[in-house]
């Protein structure tokens, strides 16, 4: 395994309700809140209605912790928002949440790139199955539809995900299952990234939302940055950063820029024409 820097285990945090709740999910496996589950960021609004920006998300607690990459990611992922065929074997899941910075105020745009086992505990390695990735919608939403991962020796039930804001690094990290036996046992485990799950007929639907590390101005009143006026020009590169209206030129042809994102390497404008178009 390859682990990033201080991602093997969970972190440190600032002792808060939610916290104290969410260790205690791994003494009791049951669920201690009204709702059936651990808090959610989005729990400062009401009704799934827009957030109110707050000073802080939620009551304090720090963005969500980072874990390891482990040996199983590979890039350059489908771009894709379902990793399952009607006749794909295992338990449907359905994982949807919000993205929000430090203030609850949801971003759009944010990269998610997931990856898991399949229903047998297996990664696919020779090619893309159980792997795609996707942006947040404009109110910071995002919706991943697939199974429930299998087991495999030494870990618990978890879903792989990397994150990363426009411009901004990339956050690699692990969702859980609640009332898994595995959670007790798992060295890399951490409450603080449990998904809420609940079953519906013959499947699953988990929740979760991100905070990230992101400073957020708490007035709503704020306008919006407008785009740029004069997009700047150059040829398309990997590992730049570019911004909606953005135009670079690619094998002599020109693309303007569709969604804010960070280039990798297999993101040539042709290749992903959710992020590019000609012109």
């Amino acid at each position: 395994m390859t682990p990033e820097a201080s991602d093997d285990l969970p972190r440190n945090r600032r002792i808060s309700r939610k916290s104290i709740l969410k260790a205690a999910l791994v003494a009791s496996a049951a669920p201690l809140l009204a709702g059936g589950g651990v808090a959610l960021a989005r729990d400062v609004g009401s009704g799934g209605a827009p957030l109110t920006p707050t000073p802080a998300c939620d009551d304090g607690d720090d963005p969500t912790p980072p874990q390891m990459e482990g040996p199983y990611f590979k890039p350059n992922s489908p771009l894709r928002t379902s990793l399952v065929t009607p006749s794909t074997p295992g338990i449907p899941l359905t994982v949807s949440g919000y993205m929000f910075g430090r203030a609850c105020k949801p971003i759009a745009g944010v990269l998610l790139d997931f990856w898991q086992a399949d229903t047998n505990g297996a990664y696919d390695m020779s090619g893309f199955a159980f792997r795609g990735h996707q942006f947040t919608d404009k109110g910071g939403a995002f919706s991943l539809t697939t199974i429930v991962a299998g087991l495999y020796p030494g870990r618990t039930r978890h879903i792989h995900v990397k994150v990363q804001a426009p411009g901004r690094p990339v956050l690699t990290t692990q969702l859980y299952f609640p009332d898994e036996p595995r959670n007790n046992t798992d060295a890399l485990f951490d409450p603080a990234l449990l998904m809420n799950v609940r079953s519906v007929g013959n499947g699953r639907q988990g929740t979760f939302d991100f905070v990230l590390d992101i400073a957020q101005t708490p007035n709503p009143t704020d306008p919006p940055t407008d785009p740029p006026t004069d997009p700047p020009t150059g040829t398309w590169s990997a590992g730049a950063s570019y911004r909606a209206g953005d135009r670079v030129t690619h094998g002599g042809v020109a693309y303007r820029c569709l969604q804010a994102h960070v280039a990798m390497a297999g993101w040539e404008p042709p290749n992903v024409p959710a992020l590019w178009e000609r012109g």
